[in-house]
């Protein structure tokens, strides 16, 4: 997540920047030592979380969060307890009452990353499903799982529901959408449809026998009439 790190007090700017380096999670953009600076990198780049002090000189934390049209995802840093109530009518994150120390910042952006991946299916990167640096989120029981994509070996469509099976996981995350959908999401040069109701990891390929796609000694896929000549084409290619 691109994050913004603005305090006008140098001190507290270093360690909340400190800090932040630390969360593997977070990049940090830039450091602010005030409101306009941040609304003049906010103008050039996209910014997902804003760590921002209250209590500023000409515009405070408040003020400065009001003022955005398009408002990141917002946690509050201040000395002063009072501020609580307004801060989260403003849809903060968190409220982080100084002096804090690495571990209340991690769970404030812990809490900022759950908010993000939701926003991110929210805000339409898929039906039921998100495909983000290497990784896929999908809704599952209330939740959105994160899986290394890397690490899916098949994928199975059962109507409106999917079972998508990882490597080292005993059981399968399931979730409501269409194999049409998830194959949209999913890179074209390494997973491939070979069944209607089956997509397979092409790097997670062990044995072929007799048009069947041999995971493991328990898991057979059959590769189906229709996709038989496109990845016949691939295994060929191959050899």
């Amino acid at each position: 997540m691109k994050c913004l790190a603005i305090d006008d007090e140098p001190l507290a700017l270093a360690q909340l920047s400190g800090y932040i380096s630390r969360v593997p999670f977070l990049s940090l953009l830039k450091s602010c030592h005030d409101a306009f600076e941040a609304m003049e990198t906010l103008a050039e780049v996209d910014v997902d979380l804003i760590f921002v002090d209250i209590n500023m000189p000409d515009l405070n934390g408040l003020d400065f969060v009001r003022s955005l049209v398009v408002k990141p995802l917002i946690v509050f840093t201040t000395a002063y307890s009072e501020y609580a109530v307004e801060s989260f009518k403003v849809d903060a994150v968190d409220y982080l009452l100084k002096p804090f120390e690495f571990q209340d910042l991690l769970k404030a952006a812990d809490k900022a990353r759950k908010q993000h991946e939701y926003r991110l299916l929210e805000q339409g990167y898929g039906e039921g499903a998100s495909q983000i640096n290497g990784s896929l989120f999908v809704k599952s029981e209330c939740r959105v799982v994160r899986i290394d994509i890397a690490e899916i070996k098949y994928i199975e469509g059962m109507s409106e529901y999917v079972r998508i099976f990882v490597e080292g996981e005993e059981r399968p995350v399931v979730t409501l959408m269409s194999l049409h959908k998830l194959e949209e999401r999913l890179p074209a040069q390494q997973f491939m449809r070979v069944h209607r109701s089956y997509i397979v990891n092409l790097h997670k390929i062990t044995e072929i026998s007799r048009l069947r796609i041999i995971f493991d000694k328990n898991t057979y896929i059959p590769v189906g009439e229709n996709y038989k000549e496109r990845f016949t084409e691939y295994i060929e290619k191959l050899m």
